[in-house]
């Protein structure tokens, strides 16, 4: 094709297409190329229009600039070099490559043989070559005009230890909501509709955290059984956002910024669950869509006595390699772009160890996460680690550095186990409930780091949990061996849905138990979308490819139960935020405090005594409480704090406790403020210290000491908060 577009050298820096107002620079990292041809296409991607061979190699960056061009057009790069997967080499300029800085896609990947390398048929291996134009198969990228005026152009900044996450994600929440016109259900724009942040913000979350919205493929084997990879873990283009979630056009990324605008004018912040660890592109037998083609060797972790094969620590067929310079700088840009240029406000990275992979390991002094530690950007905003891969060494709860949250399974199994009835769970479940501090009490980490959760997209809902023994993934395909087989749950009498009124009356306290016990938590919670009125994946607890009925929320099939799950959990929310004992700074470590002469927690038996050793190592004990002095000092200031003090008291057993509430000197008076036995009250019941309190069978309890001499207004806001909190439900 003749070259009749003007060009100019351009520059090796910013990366990716740029436009500047009097034309579009691009440039292209490659080290080991030798040509690169930018290929300009109509504005539906459908016919190539143009080729151009970018002039100028500065720094490892082809790079090039063409004046008069202007944002919507439409491109891909085509890159030449040797093809020789022995050492690591894959070029082939047959296939049409997407710039990995891309700010949008336009299409979608079509399954094809051309889009693969080599030949893909029975006698071919990929060590072949293969000549096919790839092209007409693949998605394209597009130049985009950044500008957009805000309406809210600061991040919300909530502190941490007023955080609530709210897993989501953006097309299954709102693919059924009534209030949300039905053209823009499942897009950016139907999560930004007024209904929608009013239920979220009237939830008392502080913190909506989307499941992953970067551009992302789905799987051919899923396409072909009429599933697809719904939660979007197979990501290819880090700069850009999914076509699937936009109602007006890809390229339209003041979508994206609108929603984000909405919700920072609720006060809620927006995190986005990002996978920076593996690419779409799988193993030597994935296709070549973009890194791969580019400069595999550069990109991948390769197998260093056999560059053909790649390091598959993250269990997809490849594992992004951090440790170049210019991946880690393609990484780190890419987070920054989210913050600096769509204004989110931090980010949960999907099997995150990785990032902290160097060649001998992982290291929390890698060069990705001191990367995080040093930036302005990046140290800024909340950094949420899911602390394991599957790797050697892989699991590292507790193992990142400082400014780091991070997922804490170990809350998870513990919680669930203990409310199932598990023995010898009891001494674990203390131990979680105050920080974890064995995880992450140490170089001045705060209980915050711990991100507690019972349920996450990946596994049961809540419902499910307390409703099903086991999975039921049939709908998945491969008949039920996908997902995880120990899932800590307990179906309360009867698999799956029942007519039974005592078994649903269980499950719904079951819940109550879980959810309250998170929120009681210290540490930062996490709920998942829906659970606030038990949602439910028929057993499915592998959604992952599922984009129908089975992961989207259901709003029309709200029965009474889950409105008034939905009031209790703000009224969870609301006691959290009211309350600043539950959400300490410092580890409650239950040490002496010569100075002010008390404890700050202290862990008593159903007569209202000290716990003994013998006690805690009891196999069989499911009754306990826990009291958190409300006098304890909150900061390293030595002086007494005027928080409330509590007492929580958790009832695995089977059967109604007896429990005597205990005398605590200058005081007389405990009220009431949670039962998961009886989630709704009209005030607060007052009770006498020395009374005995039945605590009903599988039920926790939440109580506020008042002192003597002292008014109870406190108390009495509170409850009328509760009140308005409930209404505006």
């Amino acid at each position: 094709m003749p070259n009749v577009i003007p060009i100019s050298e351009g520059s090796p820096f910013p990366l990716g297409a740029t436009w500047d107002g009097e034309g579009v620079n691009f440039a292209l990292f490659s080290a080991n190329a030798t040509k690169v041809e930018l290929c300009l296409f109509d504005d539906k991607g459908e016919r190539e229009l143009d080729r151009i061979a970018l002039p100028e190699f500065t720094d490892e960056v082809w790079h090039v600039y063409i004046p008069g061009m202007r944002p919507g057009a439409v491109y891909g790069y085509r890159v030449h070099g040797p093809y020789e997967p022995e050492a690591g080499h894959r070029f082939n300029a047959n296939k049409l490559l997407l710039d990995p800085y891309a700010k949008a896609h336009v299409g979608t990947l079509k399954w094809d043989p051309a889009v693969f390398g080599y030949t893909l048929n029975a006698e071919g291996d990929d060590l072949t070559f293969d000549e096919r134009d790839s092209a007409p198969f693949m998605p394209k990228c597009a130049v985009v005009d950044q500008s957009f005026t805000w309406t809210h152009a600061t991040r919300v900044r909530v502190p941490w230890d007023r955080t609530i996450f709210y897993e989501t994600h953006v097309r299954g929440y709102t693919k059924r909501h009534p209030a949300v016109p039905e053209k823009l259900r499942g897009t950016f724009e139907g999560l930004g509709q007024q209904a929608v942040v009013d239920h979220i913000k009237a939830l008392g979350v502080t913190s909506i955290e989307l499941l992953p919205i970067h551009a992302f493929v789905n799987d051919s084997y899923l396409l072909d059984k009429g599933l697809t990879n719904y939660w979007g873990y197979n990501t290819i283009g880090f700069f850009a956002a999914d076509p699937r979630f936009f109602a007006r056009s890809s390229g339209a990324v003041d979508e994206f910024k609108q929603m984000i605008d909405r919700f920072h004018e609720a006060d809620i912040e927006v995190i986005l669950d990002v996978v920076y660890n593996h690419t779409a592109e799988g193993n030597e037998r994935g296709p070549t869509l973009s890194f791969r083609g580019i400069d595999n060797a550069s990109y991948y972790r390769l197998m260093p006595d056999q560059p053909r094969y790649y390091i598959n620590d993250t269990g997809t067929g490849n594992t992004l390699n951090l440790s170049h310079p210019r991946v880690l700088q393609m990484v780190t840009d890419s987070l920054r772009y989210w913050v600096t240029e769509m204004n989110v406000d931090g980010f949960r990275f999907d099997l995150a160890t990785i990032l902290g992979r160097e060649p001998y390991g992982f290291d929390e002094g890698g060069g990705f996460l001191d990367s995080c530690r040093q930036d302005p950007v990046l140290s800024s905003v909340k950094l949420i680690a899911e602390p394991w891969d599957c790797g050697p060494g892989g699991y590292q709860v507790g193992g990142f550095p400082p400014g780091w949250a991070e997922w804490n399974d170990r809350f998870r199994d513990t919680v669930r186990a203990f409310w199932k009835g598990d023995d010898g769970t009891a001494a674990e479940l203390a131990t979680r409930i105050t920080g974890s501090g064995d995880k992450f009490n140490h170089r001045g980490r705060r209980p915050y780091a711990s991100v507690n959760f019972v349920t996450a997209h990946d596994g049961f809902t809540l419902h499910d949990l307390v409703s099903y023994n086991d999975k039921h993934n049939e709908a998945n395909g491969e008949e039920n061996r996908d997902g995880h087989s120990d899932n800590k749950s307990w179906n309360c009498g009867e698999e799956g849905p029942t007519e039974d009124t005592e078994i649903r009356a269980l499950r719904e306290r079951q819940k109550r138990n879980l959810l309250a016990t998170m929120l009681f938590s210290q540490g930062t919670p996490m709920i998942v979308a829906g659970d606030e009125f038990g949602r439910t994946q028929q057993g499915n607890n592998n959604a992952y490819c599922q984009d129908n009925d089975i992961s989207w929320v259901d709003w029309d099939g709200i029965d009474d139960d889950g409105r008034a799950l939905t009031d209790f959990v703000i009224k969870l929310t609301t006691l959290r935020h009211t309350l600043p004992v539950l959400r300490r700074a410092r580890f409650l470590t239950g040490v002496y405090d010569e100075e002010l002469q008390l404890s700050e927690v202290k862990w008593i038996s159903p007569v209202g005594t000290e716990l003994t050793q013998e006690q805690w190592e009891d196999p069989a004990m499911r009754c306990f409480g826990l009291i958190i002095d409300g006098r304890a000092q909150t900061s390293g200031i030595r002086r007494p704090a005027s928080d409330a003090t509590l007492l929580l008291v958790v009832n695995a057993y089977h059967d109604v406790v007896d429990f005597t509430l205990p005398e605590i000197p200058g005081s007389d008076q405990w009220s009431c403020l949670i039962d998961t036995n009886a989630p709704i009250r009209e005030e607060l019941p007052d009770f006498e210290s020395g009374d005995v309190y039945q605590v009903t069978g599988r039920s926790l309890l939440l109580f506020a000491l008042h002192a003597k001499g002292q008014t109870q207004s406190i108390f009495r806001r509170l409850e009328k908060q509760l009140t308005e909190e409930s209404g505006a439900s």
